[in-house]
This record gives C-alpha cells, sequence and structure tokens, in this order.
C-alpha cells in the first residue's frame, strides 16, 4: 500500500560537482568482463575460522572500483562504508574491538575483483567483505565466497534471480524497485511503455520482468532497445520512441553511464518532454543527476529505497555525518546508505553471536536483525536480503528528488521473480536446510 506525499520542504544538501563522467548501472558490463555461471559453486561444510579477529581488532575487507571506469561509482560506497567503521570504532567497536578495513582495488576489471577477494579471504584473513557494484564483479567473485564459505555485503540494488547462502543483499530486489515503479506509472501515467536500456544482464533482465508485469496487468510494451555500454548514439533510439509513441507515453530507462548523458539531452531537444514523455530511471540517483544536469531531467522520475531528501531523524544524522567528513558539496545516495547500513547490520550479528571469526554463527545471528536506517527500519531476512521501503522520486531545480511516492512500510524482498514464469512461485530460506537457495513455496 502506497501513500502520496505532500509537497513539502526537505532538508536540502549540497551536490557534489562529477565532471563529465556519470555513475554506472549495478549490472552494467564492460569489455574486460568475465561474466561466470550464477550456478552455485560447492560449499564447504566447515564454518569459515580466520585470524581476522585476533588481538585487539577485527580485520574486514573492503572492495570496490578505486580506479577504471566505476571508481566514480564505487569510491562514494567506500566513503560511506568507512564512514560507519569510524563511527562504530569511535563508539567503542565491535566485541570491544577496534574494526581494521583492508580495503583494495578492483579496478573496475572482474577477474581483478575475483583475485582480490580471495587475496582479502586468504592472505588478509578477513571476517567479511562489503564490495562489488555491478552483477558481472558480483558473479565473479561469488564462487569465491561460496567455496570458501565466507561473507560478501552487496551493497547495490540487482536484477534478482539469485539467492546466495554466501552473500547479503542490502540493495533492492526487483519487487522492491522495478515492480512498484511500474505498477504507479500504470496508476499515475499511462499504460503504453517503451523500454530502453543499456545491452547487459540489468536492463535485458529487467525488462524481462517488466514485460512480464506489464501482460499480466493490462499494459502493453510497444518499443524495447538497447545501447552498448558507454555508447552515445542515441538519436535512431528517440526515432523509434517517436514512432511507437506518437501521442505520448512511458519511457522505462535502464541506460548506463555516459548513454544516459546523450539520452536525456537529445530527448529534450527532441521536443519530448516529461509532461508527454515520463521517464522512470533506476540507474540515476542524486549524483548522476547533477552530472547530467538537473535542467534535463526536471520532471522526470527515478525509483529507489533511498533519497538523500527522505525525512526521517535517521537520515538527518545520516547525511549531516557524511558532509561533515566528506564536505557540504558531496551528496548521498541509495548504494551509498545500502553500504553504510550493511556495516551496521554486520556489527550487530556479529554482537548477537558472540563471534566474528564463526561465519556460521553470524551468519544465522544476522537473520531477522533490524537496523534504523536512514532509509526507515530495515530487517535482514532470512532469504538474505532486506526488507526495504520504496520510493517515487521527481526530479527538482535543484538536483534533488521530490519524493511523490512511499510505501508506508518496509516490502518484503523476493528474490525470485513472480512474474517471470520459470521462478514464479519459487522462495529462499537460509534458515532452513530443506529450503535453501531455492524451494517451491506453492
Amino acid at each position: 500500500m502506497t501513500k502520496r506525499f505532500n509537497r513539502r520542504k526537505f532538508l536540502i544538501y549540497s551536490s557534489a560537482t562529477l565532471g563529465t563522467s556519470v555513475l554506472l548501472k549495478a549490472c552494467a558490463n564492460n569489455t574486460n568482463t568475465n561474466d561466470p555461471t550464477a550456478a552455485s559453486s560447492p560449499v564447504s561444510n566447515t564454518s569459515a575460522t580466520n585470524a581476522g579477529a585476533s588481538g585487539d581488532t577485527i580485520k574486514v575487507g573492503i572492495l570496490h572500483s578505486l580506479s577504471g571506469t566505476m571508481a566514480i561509482s564505487e569510491k562514494s560506497v567506500v566513503d560511506a562504508e568507512q564512514l560507519a567503521i569510524e563511527e562504530i570504532n569511535n563508539a567503542g567497536g565491535v566485541l570491544g574491538k577496534q574494526i581494521q578495513a583492508v580495503v583494495e582495488d578492483g579496478a573496475s576489471n572482474w577477474d581483478t575483483f575475483r583475485e582480490k577477494a580471495t587475496k582479502l579471504i586468504d592472505e588478509d584473513k578477513v571476517v567479511a567483505v562489503f564490495g562489488c557494484w555491478t552483477s558481472a564483479s558480483r558473479k565473479n567473485v561469488k564462487p569465491v565466497f561460496e567455496q570458501k564459505n565466507h561473507m560478501l555485503w552487496y551493497p547495490v540494488q540487482y536484477e534478482g534471480q539469485e539467492c546466495s547462502k554466501n552473500i547479503f543483499y542490502t540493495g533492492a530486489a526487483p519487487n522492491q524497485q522495478i515492480e512498484p515503479s511500474v505498477d504507479w506509472l500504470l496508476q499515475n501515467k499511462g499504460k503504453d511503455f517503451f523500454l530502453i536500456g543499456s545491452d547487459y544482464v540489468f536492463p535485458r533482465t529487467a525488462n524481462t520482468i517488466i514485460k512480464a508485469q506489464l501482460a499480466a496487468k493490462g499494459g502493453k510494451t510497444v518499443g524495447e532497445d538497447y545501447l552498448p555500454l558507454g555508447n552515445t548514439e542515441v538519436t535512431p533510439i528517440i526515432t523509434k520512441i517517436k514512432q511507437a509513441l506518437p501521442n505520448g507515453g512511458v519511457i522505462y530507462n535502464t541506460l548506463n553511464g555516459d548513454s544516459n548523458v546523450a539520452f536525456f539531452k537529445q530527448l529534450q531537444g527532441a521536443g519530448l518532454g516529461p509532461d508527454k514523455y515520463p521517464s522512470m530511471s533506476v540507474s540515476i540517483a542524486e549524483e548522476e543527476v547533477k552530472a547530467i544536469g538537473p535542467d534535463y531531467l526536471k520532471g522526470h522520475y527515478a525509483a529507489w529505497n533511498y533519497f538523500q531528501t527522505v525525512d526521517t531523524p535517521a537520515n538527518q544524522k545520516f547525511v549531516a555525518a557524511f558532509k561533515q567528513k566528506y564536505g557540504e558539496d558531496r551528496v548521498t545516495n541509495d548504494p551509498m546508505e545500502a553500504g553504510y547500513i550493511a556495516v551496521y547490520l554486520w556489527k550487530q550479528a556479529v554482537e548477537k553471536a558472540g563471534t566474528a571469526d564463526d561465519l556460521d554463527k553470524v551468519r544465522a545471528a544476522a537473520f531477522g536483525q533490524k537496523f534504523e536506517a536512514p532509509e526507515g527500519t530495515v530487517t535482514l531476512d532470512a532469504n538474505n536480503h532486506l526488507a526495504k521501503f520504496v520510493r517515487i522520486g521527481e526530479v527538482r531545480e535543484d538536483g534533488m528528488f521530490e519524493i511523490v511516492n512511499a510505501t508506508n512500510a518496509a516490502v518484503e524482498p523476493l528474490p525470485w521473480n513472480q512474474f517471470v514464469k520459470e521462478t514464479k512461485g519459487y522462495g529462499c530460506d537460509w534458515s532452513d536446510p530443506n529450503k535453501g537457495g531455492k524451494y517451491k513455496t506453492a
């Protein structure tokens, strides 16, 4: 159930100047990608035991791209994760010990992510890793964490259709972002949809879900087109949109990277404004808006669990702390918040388990953990995903988002999509060994 937010003044914060590069979406890929199969690798039956919690410190890994094409996205998540670690240490640490972060650079290369994940576990003896952004990087490290029975906390919304015992997903599943945004568009903006996206796993999987949802709910997919990542030749797509939607309609956007800059500038240049051609994006947040320019995006929409303009005491505290540490010109966004709360959820699980080294005990203790997050109270489900709030924001002149719709409560996560025939009726429950990562619910 959703509610319409009255327009009111939110706390408005300055935002970072990011240059001409634009953040890349969670599941984009690149020419260096080695995207292994999503099938689970054999898992050790023994609990991982490390030296990561010896002495007065507990070692954790942070594994994101600090160089290469993804650095502009992932550096901000590193900042948020390090802020959480600093806050926890200042408050006394975990089990009386200080957290020591070992930071590694995935370098926007998915094979490098796998190498660095192996190093963090085998050589640095960390007890948990916070990291990855693209689904390609996540899928490339997934076998490492499963084979070694280790623990990855993944902070970015993604395409679902996965549920690993060894990964905690603190970003949105499709039913916590894509599906509710489609419902809102059908109710408020129209039934004819043109789907555009970058030619990689997330956009194609997202559009498979959207097409099935539209077919089930009386909508219509009038067109679908893709661009290679980074391609800015968007004129042909805009021409197709005009032909398929001569009288206006909805554009569902899963483009990533620099393609968004060209698309929104040319969309405006072609006279396809948000009054008749509203777009819904799932890869454009506060930083992307500043990079593209609010003038090109004003009146368009994005779906996330968190916006900087969320009006909660926890968010006011989070934004203020982030700006104090990194500068008043910085902005916060959804993946940053998901990375921040991942550290706190891990801390709570360790404290409940009474150990950081016994990862099986920490995993079991993680189920049901609640945290008063900037977005609202979140709860970690036994499927290793978070119950999260869903929000739709409209881009304002200042580059922030006016929250125009939000759920009254956190939405339970569904890793296996219920609109896609092959996964309809399946669930995930790691608290029950008879169910595990994929079981038939009905």
